[in-house]
């Protein structure tokens, strides 16, 4: 029988977390697609955020970075809950009974999810309450207090400012026969407030929406790390919202809504109008998931869930706080420095300028951006390189060399305030064609990205808002240059997103080339996202959905060729999710014919290593560490001489047939090494998380000092910067 995940190890052993996947038995004889080698892909990414939660319980993690995965394990699973759940409902109320790919039907995932969802829920709470609380007080005397634990004169203080920053903001809204139960907006926590006529006897209900996106969750007290929920001093001070009334309890609650939201685009006049809709859809969305406290009396409950329509399996009863993610901002606050210790936090990371454009030790002149490229190609590695003085600077440069004659780029996410719109804003200002395909439909960034689209519009950029149909998700950008013997293309292709602030935080991979071939189909892809070209050919890219799926598949059936004339069979994948079952079936017939197959996959992954008869010969790994893993990495041996790619896809079906995607051949031989030694470096890496063919994950070393694959790469990008000697270092 599998382990349920109430069986939840103790927060100080890292070794084994709880495990959602139900693996089913494999009969005999099973082709590659029978149902049981595939595991259930919403229970393995379930299996995933256990797994960051594990760095929130982990005793070797520094302390203020434990309670930062605690609030990214909370968030994550509001996505989850809300893009997951909400789209399986979504089927399930429209019949649907087509099983996934584990042969499970929307009703019968929705079950097991609910199983599995809940013990994560309530570890959400003991591993604060319980460890990290007790943790943070004891360490740095860091305290959110509860408001009936304060003295009479904290109160004070508190009334004090709860009348002058909290009560003007506040909307008491009754609910009686002429006000209806007011609408409750997505992911708001809530109060429900039960009051009593004194002089009628009568009940009545109120809401009061806790206002946490104009005031800190988080109410900080005399003692600078000391703090009390904002949601308990609104409880305490509800009387003055009502009075004359009675006021018989106050509960918080909150509601997810459904994000799975869907409108046929091909019937679309305008496809900005059509993501402007659905985004009003999406707020009045149907509710997936109610939060409440476990004070609530049950008839408030009932309340609730009759007028949100939810049922009792929807409803989750929070034994602590509700919303875990707002723990975020108390990783990121300044600690004095009497009482901060490097223990608290990981070591802080300064990303590296690549090594050939590294300023002139005596001159400190920086080498310039396109001569370097045209020189060979470069492979940067962010976070351990520096976005700013690549990328970045690949754009800034175009816009300011008057050799540039035109800029095209896609942008699926960016940053705030990002300084790659301002340089391609000031590129139209000087007169440069600019070409930027924004991608509208990109999930939770629609309405930023028609902000960004507009914006460049304004700025005389020609902008294309996506194809209907299709996500576009490649990341490029091709600047054309005039030089003196031709017109010349310079491309960037990227793992992730044109955003500096992600760019430290996400491991990503881009490559800059020159090279013709790749600049032809790059400006090719262009004419295909910008016009009407959708029989276009490319030679050296692979483009989903054209040609991408069928070119991976052809080079797994080539290693299977290999296999059986030399015996040297040899695939080496990194991607964020594995999912899609044409891959996964050819990997299985790989793996029979002998075919070592080594899969570095963050998040979920279908595929069940280890099978005898299927997947004796894969490995599957699965990193998780300070940084997000996000490169995609695609080796395929091919008798010694090896295709490898970097890629926007992972192996998803979605990915592959439902978005524009790249895969960009690496062509110098020192790149292809590079790129072998790091997905050696991660598949051996002892504080991986290895797949069993049941569906656990188990830690490589249970030693808490070990180091991980991410600090081996700080510490190797720190030993190829020289360090600037006195000399050469000028006066500022």
């Amino acid at each position: 029988m599998p382990r349920s995940s109430d069986d939840a190890p103790s927060p100080s052993n890292n070794h084994a977390p709880p495990r959602a996947v139900v693996p089913q038995p494999v009969p005999e004889g099973a082709s590659v697609d029978h149902a049981s080698l595939y595991f259930n892909r919403e229970l393995s990414w379930l299996d995933f955020n256990w797994r960051v939660l594990q760095m929130a319980r982990d005793e070797s993690t520094p302390l203020l970075e434990r309670v930062r995965f605690l609030g990214i394990t909370a968030s994550n699973l509001d996505g989850f809950i809300r893009k997951r759940v909400g789209g399986l409902k979504r089927q399930a109320a429209a019949g649907v009974i087509t099983p996934s790919p584990d042969g499970r039907t929307p009703e019968e995932q929705l079950a097991l999810i609910a199983q599995a969802v809940r013990p994560m829920y309530r570890a959400l709470g003991t591993t604060w309450t319980e460890a990290l609380a007790p943790a943070l007080n004891d360490a740095i005397g860091l305290r959110v207090r509860a408001f009936d634990a304060l003295d009479e004169e904290t109160r004070e203080r508190l009334h004090t400012y709860f009348h002058k920053n909290i009560f003007p903001i506040l909307t008491p809204l009754a609910v009686d026969p002429g006000r209806p139960f007011p609408f409750i907006s997505n992911m708001s926590l809530s109060l429900a407030v039960v009051l009593r006529h004194p002089d009628r006897g009568t009940k009545h209900f109120a809401r009061v929406k806790v206002p946490t996106t104009s005031r800190p969750r988080w109410v900080p007290l005399l003692n600078p790390l000391q703090f009390v929920p904002l949601e308990q001093v609104i409880a305490h001070h509800i009387d003055a919202l009502f009075r004359g009334m009675d006021v018989e309890g106050v509960y918080a609650f909150r509601v997810t809504r459904n994000a799975d939201v869907r409108r046929d685009e091909e019937e679309a006049d305008d496809l900005i109008e059509m993501i402007s809709e659905r985004l009003r859809e999406r707020r009045f969305a149907p509710v997936v998931r109610l939060e409440v406290e476990r004070a609530m009396p049950e008839a408030v409950r009932s309340f609730l869930m009759d007028k949100l329509r939810v049922g009792a399996e929807d409803m989750y009863v929070a034994d602590r706080l509700i919303d875990y993610s707002d723990l975020t901002t108390l990783a990121d606050l300044h600690i004095p420095s009497e009482r901060y210790t490097p223990a608290l936090r990981f070591s802080k990371w300064r990303p590296q300028t690549p090594v050939r454009l590294q300023r002139d030790a005596k001159s400190r002149a920086r080498p310039g951006l396109f001569s370097t490229i045209r020189s060979g190609d470069m492979l940067v590695h962010h976070p351990y390189e520096s976005f700013e003085e690549s990328v970045q600077r690949f754009i800034e440069e175009a816009v300011t060399d008057p050799q540039v004659l035109a800029i095209k780029q896609t942008l699926y996410r960016t940053s705030e305030n990002s300084p790659i719109v301002d340089a391609l804003i000031e590129a139209a200002e000087r007169g440069k064609q600019v070409a930027v395909l924004v991608e509208v439909k990109a999930r939770f960034d629609e309405e930023k990205n028609i902000a960004w689209a507009r914006q460049l519009e304004d700025a005389g950029v020609h902008v294309a808002y996506g194809l209907v149909g299709l996500k576009t998700h490649a990341q490029a950008a091709l600047v054309v240059r005039r030089e003196a013997d031709a017109v010349r293309t310079y491309c960037h292709i990227s793992t992730g997103n044109y955003n500096a602030q992600t760019a430290r935080q996400y491991t990503d991979l881009g490559l800059l080339s020159c090279h013709r071939g790749i600049g032809y189909d790059l400006t090719n892809l262009f004419h295909y996202l910008t016009g009407y070209a959708p029989e276009q050919q490319y030679n050296h890219l692979l483009v989903a959905p054209q040609d991408m799926r069928g070119a991976f598949l052809d080079k797994i059936e080539r290693e299977i060729d290999h296999q059986r004339l030399q015996g040297n069979g040899h695939i080496m994948a990194k991607m964020n999710e594995l999912g899609d079952r044409q891959i996964i079936a050819a990997l299985y017939r790989a793996a029979q014919a002998g075919v070592t197959v080594e899969l570095v996959v963050r998040g979920h992954c279908r595929l069940r290593p280890g099978l005898d008869g299927y997947s004796e010969t894969v490995r599957v790994v699965s990193i998780v560490g300070r940084f997000l893993e996000h490169d995609r990495i695609f080796y395929f041996h091919n008798d010694g001489a090896p295709d490898v790619y970097i890629s926007s896809a992972d192996w998803q079906r979605s990915r592959l047939d439902d978005r524009v995607e790249i895969a960009a051949p690496i062509l110098d031989a020192d790149h292809k090494e590079r790129l072998v030694t790091l997905l050696r470096t991660a598949l051996d890496s002892p504080t991986g998380w290895r797949l069993q063919s049941d569906g656990r994950y188990l830690r490589a070393s249970a030693a808490p000092a070990t180091e991980g694959v991410q600090e081996h790469l700080m510490r190797q990008h720190e030993k190829a910067t020289p360090r600037p000697t006195a000399s050469s270092v000028q006066a500022p």
